[in-house]
């Protein structure tokens, strides 16, 4: 294994596309989620004299963790028993012998080793070779394609919007996207839900120290209590959600059982999480962005390179959350995912192009931990994908059945999923 000076990448990003994908896809979610999933952050500081119906509580939390990019996922959960994963990269292999929790054909990534303990208690799984029905190797478009979880339909709104809209249930926290202010295109449709960079987002603008007889907060009331249409509606909603919000913005801001996050924007989004949860105000759906996985230049080994840095700290943020989340944790389960998988064979810049299949990783409640899925062998060939041998939406669909009581049919029309088995 060389370990050559990495050059700086061109493009942070790996590609223009990526560069661009994030404001372009997350723009129709925002747009076709309507007024009352952008107005919490329109509306600004916070907004406590409205009185409305109590939350209800969650009893069961699904956190979505996009990777945004393309993850490789045969550098996560290496397939070191397929003998053309080190001869396809010579130069970026992950050698065999320090894999984490091997067995005869899979291991684990050395810098997942602050994930063990849930690994090695069997709350964490990984389904390889999963993704797409077919291959798309457009960031945008299969971003689009994922989070619609509708391929080859007319159907335009997102899963998670589908998920929450199962019930007649509509308070607008029960899906929020912590880290961003720009809800997921998973989360557009009919359904409100919120979307913040930071829990200090949820705020009414001008409603502080300087209005201390509250004139901004009645102002609001009166300007938007009959104004009919969705704007009237979304604002009524957002001004709903902000005061309904307050128990979370009480929580304390120090993670609780010693859990300490790495600094940085997925730390501070999951640190939100866990405050989000505790604060139990019916968060059913929590989204989280983590990104850019978009390695086509120096991904590189375990010594330098993207790769080993962004996974030691996907690993240190998702210890340090179910640490912070404590007991909570029991009722919480994590998937996180990708667009689509990267090419088999390594390029010329030590990295990896677009590819297809792509593993899906698992943890926390009802988590049946270990190694999932079907292989497909791989083909040393430059233009060679890991091939999808489970469509991501069973595993999806295995998680809302069992997690979320939800009905497959409901969030996947359309659809008939496969057993999986990665969910007690």
């Amino acid at each position: 294994m060389t370990s050559p000076t990495p050059a700086p990448p061109a493009e942070p990003c790996g590609c223009p596309e990526f560069s661009r994908v994030s404001r372009r896809g997350l723009l129709r979610g925002a747009l076709a989620a309507g007024a009352g999933l952008s107005t919490a952050t329109a509306f600004g500081t916070a907004f406590v004299e409205t009185s409305y119906a109590a939350t209800r509580s969650a009893p069961a939390v699904l956190v979505v963790l996009s990777m945004r990019g393309a993850v490789d996922g045969m550098s996560l959960v290496v397939p070191h028993g397929d003998p053309v994963y080190a001869s396809a990269r010579p130069g970026i292999a992950v050698p065999s012998a320090q894999l984490l929790a091997k067995d005869g054909f899979f291991g684990l990534h050395p810098n997942l080793a602050p994930l063990l303990p849930l690994w090695n208690g069997g709350r964490m799984a990984a389904v390889h070779a999963t993704g797409l029905p077919a291959p798309n190797r457009s960031h945008f478009s299969a971003m689009e394609e994922v989070e619609d979880a509708a391929p080859g339909s007319t159907t335009r709104t997102g899963w998670l919007n589908r998920l929450i809209g199962r019930d007649t249930y509509t308070s607008p926290l029960q899906a929020v996207q912590l880290g961003s202010a720009n809800p997921p295109t998973s989360l557009s449709g009919p359904q409100q839900s919120v979307a913040i960079e930071r829990i200090a987002d949820m705020r009414l603008s001008g409603a502080d120290k300087w209005d201390p007889e509250g004139r901004r907060p009645r102002s609001m009331r009166t300007t938007w209590a009959s104004a009919s249409g969705p704007l009237g509606a979304g604002a009524r909603a957002a001004m709903a959600a902000i005061a309904d919000f307050a128990p979370v913005k009480a929580t304390s801001t120090t993670p609780a059982n010693g859990a300490s996050y790495p600094d940085g924007d997925f730390g501070r989004a999951m640190a939100a999480t866990a405050r989000t949860i505790r604060g139990d105000v019916g968060a059913e759906v929590i989204t989280v962005d983590f990104g850019s996985w978009d390695h086509h230049v120096d991904l590189g080994t375990l010594e330098w390179g993207a790769m080993q840095r962004m996974t030691s700290e996907l690993a240190d943020v998702l210890a340090a959350f179910f640490t912070d989340l404590g007991a909570l944790a029991d009722k919480v389960t994590v998937v996180a995912l990708s667009e689509f998988g990267r090419r088999v064979k390594q390029n010329a810049n030590y990295g990896l192009d677009h590819g297809w299949g792509n593993v899906m990783l698992l943890l926390g409640a009802g988590v049946k931990g270990g190694y999932h899925g079907t292989w497909p062998g791989l083909v040393n060939d430059v233009n060679a994908d890991l091939t999808v041998t489970t469509d991501y939406r069973s595993v999806l669909a295995e998680v809302v059945v069992k997690r979320m009581a939800a009905s497959s049919a409901t969030v996947f029309p359309g659809f008939t999923p496969e057993t999986v088995g990665v969910m007690a």
